[in-house]
């Protein structure tokens, strides 16, 4: 697979979230959890790396921990964001500050020592992430490296991979001796359809393998209007083929969008037209996480 191809000039800007979330309109289970957003320092405080895709604006926990409160969401999984590239110790100050609410999936060199990895666990790190779609990630090269090097850890590979890639990647995924977590369903086009070979690919890999996904990233794979409906059959196929095996994010603050923002309220009322049996919501919002990410009892 071809790697991201970097812009030529300066990163564009990108605007931020709605800080004006709706609350949605089904009752979400108690112990919900969003697993999948960023926190963003000023970069005056934390230097955004120089190969980044795009510049956004800060996104502080207080206005993460509002958009969770409004919707009623009680813990999250912050996902170390590509422009702080592998300095994690914004997100991990986060962590740090609420054990009990939080978990993160760190962006780390495969040669990362073994002591930097036991203080991002104790931090509350349980993953590590490989991104090809914007600048500041850590690419396939450390896939199997990272692997061997984050089993006894318990930790599990995040991939942010679209979905010619995961055809191509699919053998080594298969191989590998931790789980993986495939975000944003794949990162397929909707319009392309649930008969794309990356989707089916997809499929396939959450039947047979090792393999977690992540329902999230509705205005990524969409053309469509808001509420992107166009990615109810990638969502239902996928709650067809193993339910035990998927988890929500929200993508807050929903870095390098273009067109109109989204607002959350409208994501979760998404997730409940992708998935309309309530056990169902409640093993992906609530019990698939406290597996995948170890949370504490509530």
């Amino acid at each position: 697979m071809a790697e991201r191809e970097l812009r030529k000039g300066p990163p564009p800007a990108c605007q931020g979230p709605d800080l004006a979330p709706r609350p949605p309109r089904f009752a979400v289970p108690r112990g919900a959890v969003d697993c999948h957003a960023h926190v963003i320092a000023p970069p005056e405080r934390f230097p955004y790396v120089a190969e980044r895709s795009y510049t956004p604006p800060p996104a502080s926990p207080e206005a993460y921990f509002a958009m969770h409160d409004r919707l009623g969401i009680a813990r999250g999984v912050l996902v170390q964001v590509s422009v702080h590239g592998t300095d994690n110790r914004y997100m991990v100050e986060v962590l740090r500050a609420r054990p009990r609410r939080l978990r993160g999936i760190a962006v780390v060199a495969a040669d990362a020592a073994n002591a930097a990895l036991e203080a991002l666990h104790e931090a509350g790190i349980r993953g590590v992430r490989l991104n090809v779609l914007f600048g500041g990630g850590i690419g396939l090269e450390a896939l199997e490296p990272l692997a061997q090097r984050i089993k006894e850890l318990g930790w599990h590979i995040q991939l942010l991979v679209d979905g010619p890639g995961l055809v191509a990647l699919a053998p080594r995924l298969l191989e590998l001796p931790v789980p993986f977590v495939i975000d944003h369903m794949g990162y397929m086009p909707a319009a392309a359809g649930v008969a794309q070979p990356g989707f089916q690919t997809l499929l396939r890999l959450l039947r047979e393998g090792d393999c977690w996904v992540k329902l999230s990233g509705a205005n990524r794979l969409s053309r469509g209007p808001i509420p992107y409906r166009d990615t109810v059959p990638f969502a239902r196929a996928l709650v067809a083929a193993r339910p035990e095996r998927l988890v929500w994010g929200s993508d807050w603050p929903h870095v390098a969008i273009e067109g109109p923002m989204v607002n959350d309220g409208d994501l979760l009322d998404l997730f409940a037209e992708w998935v309309p049996d309530a056990a169902t919501r409640r093993l992906i919002l609530v019990d698939n996480p406290a597996k995948l990410y170890g949370f504490p009892t509530l």
